[in-house]
């Protein structure tokens, strides 16, 4: 393959940027295409990993003659270094769309990387939380929501929202940070949630019905702490501290510390992820269709349940325990 940077420096043109500008401009390129900041932190860390293969065989960052034969040698070192075949195939994802932007730049005339069938991607074995923790974080949410203190009350209200959105309905972390208060149909005995991908049409889940009275009583109190603390924002959380709300609104990361703060402060094993990852169990002890399942999980059709039915027998759920809650619950 030609590479059409060496070509310039031997006509005499002006030299193109090395490697590291190269990338700095796919990163930049990433960011004006609305990759998230989480998204484009994971391209750099598979980038870092193709440059320290570089520097291992060549001494260098220079892609002089990167072929088809230099990316199969690529894909050796790091089946060395990943044991995982998912971690494997995202850096060669990751690489194969370095090349498409170099393509892009006149740089190459053809991606060396395409010519390597893809890696597939294999499901992980389910890890979901134990039902045992997840009543446990439950009653302890519920005495959370009933404090005196006006920011210990709102931010347990808030976090019950947060508990069903992923246990009841399976939204992930990426959901929640988008969601605004027009989201939610409170409709009592029916409510749901609607979920707005960026690439692909709206879709709704359906919540437990005990969301209805928790979500009334937190917006009573979201519309009073607004004023409290002069704010106006359509977000359906919100980030504070112990004093205060700060701001409207939650990223991913904020929602993945607060199951770390449930972890440390009720001393239970459960993360977003294996919330969700229950909540998924839950839906086909239900017997919910696979296609039903996919959609409220915003997944491709082509998404395989065959690893959650093969764990079904292992990982009973249900949401008994939450419709014991009614009586618990702050009017």
């Amino acid at each position: 393959m030609e590479n059409q940077a060496l070509r310039n420096q031997d006509r005499g043109k002006t030299p193109l940027p090395k490697l590291v500008e190269w990338e700095r401009m796919f990163f930049d390129q990433l960011k004006s295409h609305g990759r998230s900041p989480n998204t484009i932190k994971n391209y750099r860390t598979d980038m870092k990993c193709f440059n320290r293969y570089l520097l291992e065989r060549q001494d260098s960052l220079e892609l002089e003659d990167f072929t088809t034969e230099k990316v199969k040698e690529y894909g050796e070192f790091i089946a060395q270094k990943y044991p995982s075949d998912n971690s494997r195939r995202r850096r060669i994802q990751a690489l194969r769309l370095f090349f498409d932007f170099l393509i892009s730049l006149k740089l190459y005339r053809e991606n060396p990387v395409r010519k390597i069938p893809s890696i597939p991607k294999f499901l992980d074995i389910p890890r979901p939380a134990t039902l045992p923790d997840i009543q446990t974080l439950w009653n302890h949410l519920l005495l959370w929501g009933q404090k005196e203190n006006f920011m210990e009350q709102i931010s347990g209200i808030r976090n019950q929202i947060v508990f069903l959105l992923v246990y009841s309905a399976g939204l992930k972390v990426s959901d929640l940070a988008k969601l605004k208060e027009d989201h939610i149909d409170s409709t009592p005995k029916a409510p749901k949630v609607l979920v707005v991908p960026p690439k692909r049409d709206p879709y709704s889940v359906p919540v437990h019905p005990i969301f209805v009275p928790i979500y009334r009583r937190y917006t009573e109190l979201l519309k009073r702490g607004k004023e409290i603390y002069g704010l106006c924002f359509e977000d359906l959380f919100f980030n504070a501290n112990p004093f205060k709300i700060l701001q409207g609104g939650l990223s991913p990361r904020g929602f993945e510390l607060i199951f770390k703060d449930f972890q440390n402060r009720f001393h239970i094993k459960i993360t977003p992820k294996s919330l969700r990852q229950a909540a998924v169990f839950k839906w086909l002890q239900k017997n919910y269709s696979d296609g039903l399942i996919k959609e409220w999980l915003g997944v491709a059709p082509s998404y395989s349940l065959k690893l959650y039915r093969a764990h079904l027998p292992q990982y009973p759920y249900n949401e008994d325990f939450l419709d014991c809650s009614e009586g618990r619950i702050v009017h």
